[in-house]
Parts: C-alpha cells; structure tokens; sequence
C-alpha cells in the first residue's frame, strides 16, 4: 500500500508538471491585445526586442518553478508521512530528552533539514535562473548564507509555533484550533512590530538615506500622508539583486520607510516619489488592517477544517501515515500540508483583494504627486529591470500576482489621464 501511495503521488507529480510546462510554453498566451498595441503598455515602447524575448524566457520560467514549488512541498510532506520518517524523527526526539520543548526542538530541527534539503535543488534552481538573466548580483557564498539566515529565522519561529499549537492539541482536544486561532492574532502583529528592526537587519544593512534633498521630498509626503516619520531608511541592495523596490513596513512607532539602493540609481527623482507615495497609500488606506481583519477571517476557516481533516485523516489512516493521534509531533507534516494545500486554494481571493488595493495605492499616488507621467516610466521601468511579462497568462495572474498586471497598470494610468482630459 506504501509504495503503491508513494507511486502515485509521484507519478501525480509528474504529470501536473507535464501539465503547466505544456501550459506555460505552449498554450498560454500573453501577447499584448491589438487595442493596446503602441500604447504605454506596448513592451516594443520601452523595450528592445532582445528584452522582450528574455523577459518572456525568464517570466516563463519562473512561473513554472513557482507553480511547481508547492505542490512539491505537499509531496515531500506526503512521503515523509507514509514512509514513516516523520514517526522516526519523533522516536528520535523523545529518546533525547523527556522534556517536551527539547523533543519539539530536536524533532523540528530534523523536519527543518529534511525540508531543507529536499527544497533546496528548485531553490538553486532558482537562484541560478535569476545568475543567468542578470536578476540576482549574488555570488554563491553570499545566497547561501542568506538560504542559511533563513533557515534558522524559519526554524526559530516555527519552534515557538509548534510548541505552543501542540501545546494546545493536548489541553484542548477538539477546540484546540480555536485557542490556536486567538494566539495567533497578537503573535502576527508582534511578528509586524519586529520585522523592520529585529529580522530585516538580519539579511541587510539599514541606514539613512544619504541624498537628504530626496529624503526631505520623501518626508514631505510623509507629512502630508500623516505618516509617523523622522528618517528614509537605504538598504544597500545591489550586492544582491538588480530589481528595483521600495515599501513602507511595520506598525506604529517600528513603521519604516525604506528605499532599495537600486531604485535610487535607476529611477529619477520624480518617478522615486511615486513610488513611495504609493507604499505609503497601503497605511494611509488602513491596508496592513484590512489585511490583518482578512488573515483573521481565513485563518479562523482554515484552522478549523484544518483541525477536522486531520481528525478525520488520523481516525481513518493513522496506520497508513504512521501517525498515532492528533497531538503526536508526527502529524506536524500533515498539518503543513493541509494548511499550505488551504492556503493554495484561497489564494486567488487574497490576490484579489491585494490586486485591489494595489489599483487603490497607484490611484492615491497618482492624485498625491500630479505626475502620470512619472507612474508610466516607473512602471515600465519595473517591468524591463525585472524582465517580467507585461500581460501574464490568466492562471499565473489569478494564483500568482499580488499585484495588478503592467499592462492594467499602465492602461489604467493611460485612461485615468483621459478622464482628467474630460
């Protein structure tokens, strides 16, 4: 029965990458429609034909990796379960010590570098891709201690995460995924508050932005945004990635206001303060709220037919996953893999959702700095430095962009100019 699971999922596997390569490269479509052809949004406006050929390769590409990351984390949760390696690392970690938060130590950091193992050929994969199309500036000592940093800072918020949810599964039986759903609520707005000063400054160095004329320019919208600032914050970027970015992150007094170096050099002045007017539309219009108000309601759905399908699974299969109860540390895999496979399947109405405030955002900045013409070069900008596709194939803009389009972007610009006009 093992094996013939295994076989399957495998095999499963297989054909849903067969699937989206013949998708991606063969069927989809992303040719930018006739009506919009020599518009803004036109690549051949502000691209070479040589940059719309790599930007076509690379997003491809990337959208592949992406849609096959996933569904792979769900097979190796998958087979660590039925083989039983996850019931081994728990026998591991209760033979070391016979007090729980060491077993959940010992146990997590196994899963953890299993995890990382097994993920870590499309992470190279990945990083390699991003070498080849001049994305990534990295050297490879470089990526690996950022994939290192990453690991520990995962494993180190996953073992409180773990500690304290399998904490609750032995207190509270059947209501454990409530309890679970009430901590999480200021667990996530710590996580928030910390993120600027404690984890960012892990990966990159932070310090004052050195064109104080820029800074000033920056801090007068953020004035007039009514957003709590005294300083913009320069992260020095391009030891690492040729992309451009810039946010507005954290709450209340640890909200930063922060500028890549490589936005700094390839953008202008005006087109800089577009942009950050808006990142700094998200907290004027209450988005980090609204998005922590949504968490609460799919994080309450979710761990609730979370907590019934492992029930249900456990009940029905503990011998064929090797999983005694609920609460074992074995089951950790199967919680992993029922949430990501929920999160998966409600992902299209959050990128929605952010999509909509996205659109929001460019309006705001659009109204705040009076400069359309800036929101176009800056956009099209973003699309040639990060070689991506102006008009995406329908299924990687519905499961994968946060964002709107940058041809719904630029068209929009394009149309609220004639608005203005009438």
């Amino acid at each position: 029965m093992v094996r013939k699971w295994a076989f399957r999922a495998v095999l499963g596997y297989l054909l849903l990458g067969l699937f989206l390569y013949v998708y991606l490269f063969i069927l989809a479509d992303s040719s930018l429609p006739d009506s919009f052809k020599g518009s803004s949004a036109d690549p051949a406006t502000f691209m070479n034909a040589r940059e719309i050929m790599l930007s076509e390769e690379f997003s491809k590409i990337k959208n592949l990796l992406f849609f096959l990351s996933t569904p792979y984390e769900w097979l190796f949760y998958f087979l660590i379960l039925i083989l039983g390696v996850s019931r081994g690392f728990e026998k591991w970690a209760r033979g070391t010590a016979k007090n729980q938060f060491i077993q959940t130590a010992v146990y997590l950091f196994w899963l953890s570098l299993a995890s990382f193992i097994a993920i870590f050929p499309l992470q190279f994969i990945s990083y390699k891709i991003s070498r080849t199309y001049n994305i990534s500036t990295q050297n490879f000592s470089m990526w690996m201690k950022d994939e290192l940093t990453d690991f520990w800072v995962n494993y180190l918020i996953m073992f409180i995460i773990v500690s304290v949810l399998y904490g609750l599964m032995k207190k509270f039986k059947n209501r454990w995924w409530l309890a679970a759903w009430a901590l999480s609520v200021p667990f996530t707005i710590f996580m928030m508050f910390i993120q600027p000063v404690v984890i960012d400054p892990l990966y990159n160095d932070f310090y004052p932005l050195k064109d104080k004329a820029l800074e000033q320019k920056i801090l007068t919208l953020a004035d007039k945004a009514e957003i709590p600032a005294d300083h913009v914050f320069e992260v020095d970027m391009s030891e690492k990635t040729n992309s451009l970015n810039a946010y507005v992150n954290g709450v209340g007094s640890n909200s930063r206001i922060v500028l890549w170096d490589t936005t700094l050099e390839q953008l202008t002045d005006k087109e800089i303060l577009f942009v950050m007017a808006h990142e700094m539309a998200h907290y004027v219009e209450k988005h980090i709220y609204i998005g922590i108000a949504i968490y609460l309601v799919l994080s309450f759905f979710g761990l609730f037919l979370a907590s019934k399908l492992m029930r249900g699974i456990v009940a029905n299969y503990k011998d064929d996953i090797k999983v005694s109860s609920v609460s074992s540390l074995s089951s950790l895999p199967l919680f992993l893999l029922l949430t990501s496979m929920l999160m998966f399947a409600v992902s299209p109405f959050s990128n929605w959702i952010s999509r909509y405030q996205e659109t929001r955002a460019d309006r705001y900045a659009i109204e705040m700095t009076e400069d359309k013409q800036a929101a176009i070069t800056s956009f099209q900008k973003l699309s040639k430095v990060g070689l991506s596709q102006v008009n995406p194939p329908i299924l990687v803009k519905i499961f994968r962009y946060g964002h709107p389009t940058m041809m719904e972007r630029l068209i929009m610009l394009e149309q609220y100019e004639q608005e203005e006009k009438e």
